[in-house]
Formats: C-alpha cells, sequence, structure tokens
C-alpha cells in the first residue's frame, strides 16, 4: 500500500514542480496536493493499525505523514490564497526529521537506497523553506526543476520498480550509490546553469529595467 503512495507522490511532486517553473497554474495544482495530501495520510494510518506491533513498520510509515501533511497545508493554501510562511517553516521541520528517517533507514532498517532518498527530500524540503518561508524568490526556478526530477527519481520510478518487483533483485548499494552520484552531480549542474542563467538575465536588463534589444 506505501508503494502505492509513493507513486502519487511522484505525480505531485512533478505538479507542483511544474507550477513552480511556471506551467501550471496554482489553484490548479492545489486540488491535486489535496488528493495526495489526503491520501498519504490514511495511507500510513491503515499501515499503523495494521502493523501489530512491528515497530518497523511503524518506523517506516510514521514518516509518511510529513509529506501528507505538506500536500494537504500546499492545497489548502493555494486554493484559499493565503501567505506561505506557515508551509515554509513546516518544512524546516521535515527537512530536518527526512535526516532522522535517513539515519534510521540505514542503521535501522537496512534500506540504503531510501536512506540516500530520504537526503534527496531532506534536501528538497530544505529549498521549500528557503522560498516559501524565507521568501527567497531566486531560488523558484531552481526548486521547480529540483522538486520536478525528484518526483521521478525519488518516488515514481521506485514506486514503480518496487510493485513490479524489479527493484528486491537488483544490489541495494549499487542504487544507493547511482541515486547519490546522480543528485550530486545533477543538482550541482543544475545549479551552474541556474547561476549561468541569473547572469545572462541581469545583464540583458540594464539598470533602468527595459531589455536590451537585439542586434
Amino acid at each position: 500500500m506505501g508503494n502505492v503512495g509513493l507513486l502519487y507522490v511522484g505525480a505531485v511532486l512533478f505538479i507542483n514542480g511544474m507550477m513552480l517553473l511556471g506551467k501550471i497554474e496554482a489553484r490548479a495544482a492545489g486540488i491535486f496536493n489535496l488528493f495526495v495530501g489526503a491520501l498519504q495520510v490514511i495511507t500510513p494510518t491503515v499501515l499503523i493499525i495494521t502493523a501489530n506491533g512491528n515497530t518497523n513498520q511503524i518506523l517506516s510509515a510514521s514518516g509518511l505523514y510529513l509529506f501528507g501533511f505538506t500536500y494537504l497545508y500546499v492545497g489548502i493554501g493555494l486554493l484559499g490564497g493565503f501567505d506561505t510562511t506557515g508551509v515554509g517553516y513546516f518544512s524546516l521541520f521535515v527537512a530536518i526529521m527526512a535526516l532522522g528517517f535517513s539515519f534510521a533507514n540505514f542503521q535501522i532498517l537496512k534500506d540504503r537506497p531510501f536512506g540516500i532518498i530520504w537526503l534527496y527530500w531532506s534536501f528538497l524540503w530544505l529549498l521549500f523553506f528557503l522560498v516559501l518561508g524565507l521568501k527567497r524568490d531566486h531560488l523558484t526556478h531552481y526548486t521547480g526543476w529540483v522538486t520536478a526530477i525528484e518526483g521521478w527519481v525519488t518516488a515514481a520510478i521506485p514506486a514503480y520498480f518496487l510493485l513490479t518487483g524489479y527493484w528486491q533483485g537488483w544490489n541495494q548499494t549499487l542504487i544507493a550509490t547511482v541515486l547519490l552520484v546522480f543528485g550530486v552531480v545533477v543538482f550541482g549542474a543544475l545549479w551552474l546553469l541556474e547561476r549561468r542563467r541569473a547572469v545572462i538575465s541581469t545583464q540583458a536588463t540594464p539598470a533602468g529595467g527595459e531589455t536590451t534589444p537585439a542586434h
């Protein structure tokens, strides 16, 4: 059941990434956030109730609430036109807790790939804090790309392979290594590209605010 929820986390992250990139209208994205937020609250509740005291299953399920509450918070905020500061500071809480869940996956659950994936999520929710909580608008475009990419890399693709049974047969250390290298290289390169884009944009806009005409 948790893998089904993970699949739709991929969908909502992709939708939210496209929203941050200006491709999707905010209220339209808000509706889908409510759908997935509700799913990510119901799913861990069912998993915990049916865990029969299995502490590892309860531990795994408990982290899902962090995301369910985020999507509900975002969805209500987008539809109601509320200030983003609250969800921004909640994102800081999620970013910190994600580090704890990363440690738990490495040390308790012995799940190295998801130990790395939780680090991805910690980084992403830290970006949400910077953009939504501290209003660092210059990071919005970069955050949009990171969000959309993580939707596929940390959620949709792993969920598909978990549901089909392929994931369990692969070398888990290799998967974790590939995820780590991919994240560092892609997000690092994306940051450099965004910096270059910002410099070009600044150079193309004179102090008076008018765009320099092309020759």
